[in-house]
C-alpha cells in the first residue's frame, strides 16, 4: 500500500513494459519451438534421406 497514488505516466509506462515484456517472451517461445524442431530432424511431414552404401 503507498502512501501517493501512482501517477498516470507510471500507469502508462507499466502497461508499454508489460506489452514489450510479452513480446519478448513469444518471440523467444517462437525461436526455441523452430529450434526444437530442427535439431529433432522431423521436417514436419519431409522424407528423410538416407545415405546407401
Amino acid at each position: 500500500m503507498s502512501l501517493r497514488k501512482s501517477h498516470e505516466l507510471h500507469q502508462r509506462r507499466f502497461s508499454r513494459n508489460l506489452g514489450v515484456g510479452l513480446t519478448l517472451a513469444a518471440f523467444i517461445v517462437i525461436i526455441f519451438g523452430l529450434t526444437i524442431v530442427k535439431v529433432s530432424g522431423t521436417g514436419l511431414g519431409q522424407p528423410t534421406q538416407e545415405v546407401q552404401n
